[in-house]
C-alpha cells in the first residue's frame, strides 16, 4: 500500500515542475490529485500521460477568492473532503535594488505567495478531513497551533535554487547583475554544490504530506543542499 493510498490532494501551481513532479509521486503513492494552474492548455499538458481517473485538473487563480473555491468545491464533488493540499503556485518577481523595485511587481508576488496560500487555506480547511497535511509555502506558523485540535498539520517546505525554468529565469537576471554565471555562482554557495532537481522536492513534499511526519508541524523544512546553514 502506498503512503498516499486513497488520499485526496490539491496541487496548486500543478503544471510547474515542482507540482507536476510532486503529482506524479502522489499518485505513485496511491493519491488522487487535482491539477490547479492559471491556464488551461498548460493543465491538459501536464496531466498527459498521468492516471486519467486518479488525476483532474481546473482552471485557478490563487489570488482570487471565488476561483479558489471553485477549485476546492471541484475537488470535493468530485473524489470528497480533502487530505493534502499543496500550495504551491508561485510567480517570478524581479532582480532589483530595492530603491528601484517595481511596486506592481511585488504587489503581484505577494498576492500569489501570500494571499494565494492564506486563500487555498481559508477554502480549503473546512473541507479537509481530520488529520490532514498542508505543505504550505510562506503560511504563518500560527495556522498549525490553530488547526491542531483537527489534526491536521501546516509545514513549509523551503527549496533552494532548482534545476527549472523558473530559476533558470533568475539567474538571467541575476547574471546580467552580478556579470558572470549565475548557476555556476548559486552551485558555489551551496555545500552540496549543485541545484535541486524537482523530484527531489517532491520526495521531500512527500515526506510532509505522509503518515511519515505524524509528529511534524509549524516546521520550516529546508531542502536547499545546505546554502541556508
Amino acid at each position: 500500500m502506498g503512503l498516499l493510498e486513497g488520499k485526496i490532494c490539491i496541487v496548486t501551481g500543478g503544471a510547474g515542475s515542482i507540482g507536476l513532479a510532486t503529482a506524479r509521486l502522489f499518485l505513485a503513492e496511491g493519491a488522487r490529485v487535482m491539477l490547479a494552474d492559471l491556464v488551461e492548455d498548460t493543465l491538459e499538458a501536464a496531466r498527459h500521460g498521468l492516471d486519467p481517473d486518479r488525476t483532474a485538473t481546473v482552471v485557478t487563480d490563487v489570488t482570487r477568492g471565488d476561483s479558489v473555491r471553485r477549485c476546492v468545491e471541484a475537488t470535493v464533488s468530485r473524489w470528497g473532503k480533502i487530505d493534502v493540499l499543496l500550495s504551491n503556485a508561485g510567480n517570478f518577481g524581479a532582480v532589483a535594488p530595492i530603491e528601484s523595485y517595481p511596486e506592481d511587481v511585488f504587489d503581484a508576488v505577494y498576492a500569489v505567495h501570500v494571499k494565494g496560500a492564506l486563500l487555498m487555506a481559508k477554502y480549503a480547511v473546512p473541507q479537509m478531513n481530520e488529520g490532514g497535511r498542508h505543505a504550505q509555502v510562506g503560511l504563518m506558523r500560527c495556522l498549525a497551533k490553530e488547526l491542531a485540535p483537527r489534526r491536521i498539520r501546516v509545514n513549509t517546505i523551503h527549496p533552494g535554487p532548482v534545476d527549472n525554468s523558473f530559476q533558470a529565469a533568475v539567474e538571467e537576471q541575476v547574471g546580467k547583475i552580478i556579470g558572470r554565471d549565475a548557476t555556476r555562482f548559486f552551485n558555489e554557495m551551496i555545500p552540496l554544490g549543485r541545484h535541486g532537481s524537482p523530484d527531489e522536492i517532491a520526495r521531500s513534499v512527500l515526506y510532509l504530506a505522509s503518515g511519515q511526519s505524524s509528529f511534524t508541524t509549524g516546521a520550516m523544512l529546508m531542502v536547499d543542499g545546505g546554502m541556508g546553514g
